[in-house]
């Protein structure tokens, strides 16, 4: 092995008494701040109430939605095993490709970034359009297949720009700092998080318009300035997404750029107390400042991350050498498919706290349970999924979030 070799395994190769000491104290500094970030509103120890799925939505859509997502499901699953043993070959000899470059060290790396995402599009292309030919027979999407590939081609500009700004700054820390340049990774990956979150909602409001400059939404507007005040977020902006899609919101930005963006089909398709309840739920997220709070997740997940790319590129010389990108995407990968169920349980948590602010500030536990069976109707979105799916969702499960409400509606009836 060679010296600078060598020099690249410094952290991550024999253990040393100081970097042991520094690993232990680390792991426990990142359990505290994980239990710090668990930590919701949510009034501790709080049974959910039983609510049988059969007398919510009946049998028949029951079978439907779980037909209906079960080929998701598995489509997108098989669609990972194939990206995945894309990314393996790809591992194993894009360093070829680094002979042929002329782009410098970081260049050339940054040029294997942007292909091996290139790679993983089109492995998972034929998967992806399955999914999208499935909702189409459900009458969920309507958009073309041509229009889709077409968008989600030029979609990659932003993907490509933030791997290929990834790898500037990973390879740059890894050629000064070594072997410990994963240490050094967290923070200044989530500094990049909290400029993304900030400048996010003029990449999102392209193809979108001010809720109060819409006709027909002055009772929606009065209702969300509303809704503001009462969550301590006041003159928070909303606006109406034009793009035609399945019902949805979101809160995004931070400080004088959060707003809240929905999408003109939900306004056109629930009634007002189902808005006011997705309203709320929104600036639940911005009162509780989830945006922060996802990009603390984001730092203690980037930390093990990236030192399990640090390990696996040792071999390679480090990530301070191009030939290391393949495996470094791999790696990353592969860490990213482990701690899923991790990742998606702090996106649950987070989205359950939002629907407690919803309904704290609304009193409308009927309208919120309302709002569920609606989304779940018009999705087609499987209630009360097997474990294993439940446990891979961003969010509660539609009987969870129905149960919540029903909770909540015990509680105060008690106060």
């Amino acid at each position: 092995m060679s010296a600078g070799a060598r020099r690249a395994r410094d952290g991550l190769g024999r253990p040393r008494p100081l970097a042991v000491v520094a690993l232990v104290a680390g792991a426990l500094l990142w359990a505290l701040a994980a239990r710090a970030l668990w930590h919701t509103t949510i009034p501790d120890g709080m049974r959910l109430p039983h609510a049988d799925p059969h007398t919510a939505f009946g049998a028949g859509f029951l079978r439907r939605s779980a037909s209906y997502e079960r080929f998701l499901a598995i489509d997108a699953l098989l669609g990972v095993v194939v990206a995945f043993a894309a990314l393996v070959v790809y591992a194993r000899r894009g360093q070829r490709l680094t002979a042929e470059s002329a782009a410098g060290p970081i260049g050339t790396g940054m040029l294997l970034g942007m292909l091996g995402l290139g790679i993983v599009w089109l492995a998972e292309l034929p998967f992806d359009l399955a999914a999208l030919w499935w909702e189409r027979r459900h009458d969920v999407v309507h958009v073309g297949y041509v229009e889709h590939v077409v968008n989600g081609f030029f979609g990659l500009s932003g993907p490509f720009a933030a791997i290929s700004l990834a790898l500037l700054l990973a390879m740059g820390l890894a050629r000064v700092l070594r072997g410990w340049w994963w240490v050094a990774a967290a923070p200044c990956f989530a500094a990049l998080a909290l400029l993304l979150g900030f400048v996010s909602p003029y990449l999102l409001t392209i193809d979108s318009a001010p809720l109060d400059q819409r006709p027909g939404t002055a009772r929606t507007a009065a209702d969300a300035r509303a809704l503001a005040r009462r969550e301590g977020v006041p003159d928070t902006p909303v606006f109406v997404d034009l793009v035609p899609d399945q019902p949805n919101a979101a809160a995004v930005g931070l400080g004088p750029t959060r707003r809240v963006v929905v999408r003109e089909s939900l306004l056109r398709r629930f009634d007002r107390r189902e808005v006011r309840v997705v309203l709320a739920h929104e600036l639940g997220h911005l009162q509780h400042r989830h945006t922060l709070k996802s990009v603390g997740w984001l730092a203690l997940f980037v930390l093990p991350a990236a030192g399990v790319v640090a390990l696996a590129t040792r071999r390679r010389g480090g990530l301070a050498r191009p030939e290391a990108v393949p495996v470094a995407l791999l790696a990353l990968v592969a860490f990213g498919v482990a701690a899923q169920p991790l990742l998606a349980a702090t996106t649950r948590r987070l989205e359950a706290e939002a629907d407690w602010a919803a309904l704290q500030t609304t009193h409308d536990p009927a309208g919120a349970r309302a709002l569920f069976r609606h989304l779940a109707t018009a999705t087609i979105t499987d209630p009360d999924p097997p474990v294993w799916r439940a446990l891979l969702g961003d969010h509660p499960t539609i009987m969870q979030r129905i149960e919540l409400a029903s909770a909540w509606e015990a509680r105060a009836g008690q106060r």
